[in-house]
């Protein structure tokens, strides 16, 4: 199967190759999203390891969830799931760094 079918309207793209086209700027040392220490993950810091767009939760060999941002699409995903129980600290990444959206 191509990256690229063709629907009923034209041409349909998959969701990787439009986020393949943006570009992120990483502020090194500096994350803007950050997951408070954790012996078990919750439900809610599980999802997200299916949930996030653009992948940057995963599971590491102790069982804890970790975040990689580099390529955070800033959508806001993890905060909306984590809200209640407040395990994510998400900020916006500082002026010039984080996603830069090819097509808008």
């Amino acid at each position: 199967m191509s990256m690229v079918d063709v629907g009923p309207a034209g041409p349909v793209v998959k969701v990787e190759e439009r986020l393949f086209q943006n570009r992120y700027l990483v502020d090194a040392g500096r994350p803007h999203i950050r997951i408070k220490p954790h012996e078990a993950p919750s439900k809610a810091l599980l999802a997200l390891t299916h949930l996030c767009p653009a992948g940057c939760y995963s599971r590491n060999d102790k069982g804890q969830v970790e975040a990689v941002v580099d390529g955070c699409v800033e959508c806001g995903t993890c905060r909306v799931v984590t809200a209640k129980t407040g395990e994510v600290e998400w900020n916006y990444p500082r002026g010039g760094f984080g996603v830069l959206f090819k097509f808008g």
